[in-house]
């Protein structure tokens, strides 16, 4: 008994010192150089544009480059807002250089509760299958209502498709960037393998499947940021709507990602931890680029994305590939205050 107590006693100063040292308020730079050749004629670029909610503070916007134009559109189909700028020949490289300061709150919810209100009119679309949110799909459906058998209300069912989550996936280290994010693709051809667009898509469209209204969430996440290039933190997680509480945030990408990096098994002291951890808000860095951007054709772009969250950017009509952002070259960095 003494050596769970003590066991349970560290864990907390360690999740504690994580928490502690995962929130500086600061600066994030976004400076993006699209690959171009000499004979380029038109340059599009689309870039997330975070805004300031419950959590975060985005202030001191600053938009600076050489393009020839730029406006910030609103998707009137999702929740995504974003940067447009374009070049049309470019006598030099193309620059773009997006600026802002971001203060956060903690995002640990310890009040998580069930009222017997129904989901208001403006959930529905979180509850809708679509083109990259399959949750009409026979399997993906069966394996739904397989994981919250005999579960009652929202939250009851949450929890069990995030349990799931957990037990049937994992995090593959050969995935490309964050992953593709089709969660048909990831259950049925790779076994449950992938990263955290993958494994985010998977909760979501499962969650959906199950009457639970879900939805991706698209950023950065640090465990302790330092100053300098953070290019590497782009991160997905998710959120279901839970009435009586609102948007509750899960990441079941980041348990299977602690289980691989310490070595951890399902049956692990360890592994219980780090699910209670990331299921219902921490208070890790983390900024909220876009929200339910799966699909989202961004004005100009010749078809829509899977998910919007990196920097996209076409160059006389082809994409560039923004999993690799040193061919693409993009650059994130952050100075803390």
């Amino acid at each position: 008994m003494k050596k769970q107590i003590l066991w349970f006693f560290v864990l907390s100063l360690f999740f504690t010192g994580i928490c502690e040292a995962g929130q500086p308020d600061g600066q994030l730079t976004f400076t993006i150089t699209p690959a171009v050749g000499q004979d380029t004629k038109q340059v599009n670029l689309w870039l997330p544009y975070p805004v300031s909610d419950e959590f975060q503070t985005i202030s001191d916007m600053r938009i600076t480059g050489n393009f020839d134009s730029r406006a910030v559109y609103r998707d009137p189909s999702s929740e995504v807002i974003y940067l447009r700028a374009t070049w049309s020949t470019p006598p030099e490289p193309p620059q773009c250089v997006m600026q802002f300061h971001i203060s956060q709150k903690d995002r640990r919810n310890p009040g998580i509760e069930q009222s017997d209100d129904g989901y208001p009119e403006i959930i529905a679309p979180y509850l809708r299958a679509t083109r990259f949110v399959p949750a009409d799909d026979p399997e993906i459906k069966k394996i739904a209502l397989n994981a919250i058998q005999g579960k009652k209300g929202t939250l009851e069912k949450a929890k069990a498709i995030y349990d799931w989550v957990v037990e049937n996936t994992f995090r593959d280290p050969d995935v490309q960037a964050c992953g593709l994010g089709f969660p048909a693709r990831t259950l049925q051809q790779h076994n449950g393998g992938g990263k955290c667009a993958d494994l985010s898509a998977v909760f979501v469209t499962l969650a959906r499947a199950a009457g639970v209204p879900a939805r991706d969430v698209y950023g950065l996440r640090l465990a302790s940021p330092e100053d300098g290039d953070v290019t590497s933190g782009f991160h997905c997680w998710a959120e279901f709507y839970l009435p009586g509480t609102g948007w509750v945030m899960v990441d079941p990408a980041d348990v299977r990602k602690m289980m691989l990096v310490h070595t951890l098994e399902l049956k692990d002291k360890d592994t219980d931890a780090w699910r209670s951890f990331f299921w219902g808000g921490d208070n890790l860095f983390r900024l909220v680029l876009e929200k339910n951007s799966r699909g989202v054709r961004l004005n100009g772009a010749k078809k829509p994305l899977p998910y919007f969250m990196y920097p996209a950017a076409q160059v006389d009509g082809r994409m560039l590939d923004y999993f690799d952002s040193t061919a693409f070259q993009y650059k994130v960095s952050f100075k803390a205050d």
